[in-house]
C-alpha cells in the first residue's frame, strides 16, 4: 500500500480563504523553566461541543493566553469526558466548529493550512459513498457574501502511524527533565514505518507530526476517478 501527502493545490484558481478561528481551545502554555519551550500548537477536533460546561470554564478555554501547566493539567481533564478518547489535548488544541467569515473560489477539497483539510460537502459524500473510511465532517460556521456559498465541512481526523527509525537524527536530545518535551523536527526525507500504518483508515494524521495529513493510495485513486479538485498529493517514501 501506498501512502501520500497532501498539500493545498497552488493553482490561482483556488481564491477560498476564510478568516476564522474555533469557538474554544486550551490555551497556550508558560515557559518551561528548565527548557524554555512554551506557547501551544494543537490538533483541531472541531466535532468537540463544550457548551454544556459552565461559563467560568468556557471563558478560560477561550482565551489563548499561557496559563501554568498546572492549570493546563486541571483544563484537560475539564474537557476530557467530552472528547474522543484518541484526543491529544496538547497546549493550543483547538475544539469545536469554526467561526468566521470566506470568501473566494474554493476547491472540492480545501487547504489553507498544510495541517486541516476541508470539503465540500457533497464531495464528502461522495467519498463515503465510494468507501472511504475515515472522514468525519464537522460543519463549520463561515459566513459568506455570496448567494451560491460552498458548504465547507471541517474534517476530524484521527492520529495514527509515526516515522520510520531510519529517517530520525541519530543525536536526538533526550526529553526535557522538567516538561517533557521531546525537541521533535520534522525529518528530510520523511519515511513512514509500514507496521505502524492503519489498515482501517484511508486519510489521517500521523501521530508523531499531526500537521502531516496522510491518505492512502485508495483514497488518492477514488478522488481521481470522482475528479475531486483543490489538493495535490506527494508520495512518502514508507519501510
Amino acid at each position: 500500500m501506498k501512502f501520500y501527502q497532501l498539500t493545498k493545490d497552488p493553482s490561482p484558481r483556488y481564491t477560498g480563504y476564510l478568516n476564522a478561528s474555533h469557538k474554544w481551545g486550551l490555551p497556550g502554555v508558560e515557559p518551561c523553566p528548565t527548557c524554555k519551550a512554551g506557547g501551544g500548537w494543537g490538533v483541531e477536533y472541531p466535532c468537540v461541543d463544550l457548551s454544556s460546561l459552565p461559563p467560568h470554564e468556557l471563558k478560560k478555554l477561550s482565551d489563548p493566553w499561557p496559563v501554568t501547566r498546572e492549570e493546563i493539567e486541571r483544563l484537560r481533564e475539564v474537557v476530557r469526558p467530552l472528547v474522543p478518547p484518541e484526543t491529544r489535548l496538547e497546549p493550543g488544541t483547538m475544539l469545536g466548529p469554526l467561526v468566521g467569515t470566506g470568501l473566494g473560489y474554493f476547491g472540492q477539497l480545501f487547504m489553507q493550512e498544510p495541517w486541516v483539510l476541508y470539503m465540500r460537502r457533497e464531495a464528502l459524500e461522495r467519498l463515503r459513498e465510494a468507501g472511504m473510511r475515515g472522514l468525519q465532517g464537522c460543519p463549520t460556521q463561515i459566513r459568506f457574501r455570496t448567494k451560491h456559498a460552498p458548504e465547507l465541512l471541517e474534517m476530524q481526523l484521527q492520529t495514527q502511524g509515526q516515522y520510520h527509525p531510519d529517517c530520525l537524527p541519530p543525536n536526538r536530545r533526550p526529553p526535557c527533565p522538567t516538561c517533557g518535551n521531546e525537541f521533535r523536527e520534522r525529518p528530510d526525507p520523511i519515511v513512514l514505518e509500514a507496521a505502524s500504518l492503519p489498515t482501517e483508515l484511508d486519510l489521517f494524521r500521523l501521530r508523531q507530526a499531526w500537521m502531516l495529513i496522510v491518505a492512502n493510495e485508495r483514497f488518492v485513486e477514488t478522488v481521481g476517478r470522482l475528479e475531486l479538485d483543490g489538493v495535490l498529493f506527494q508520495e512518502l517514501e514508507v519501510r
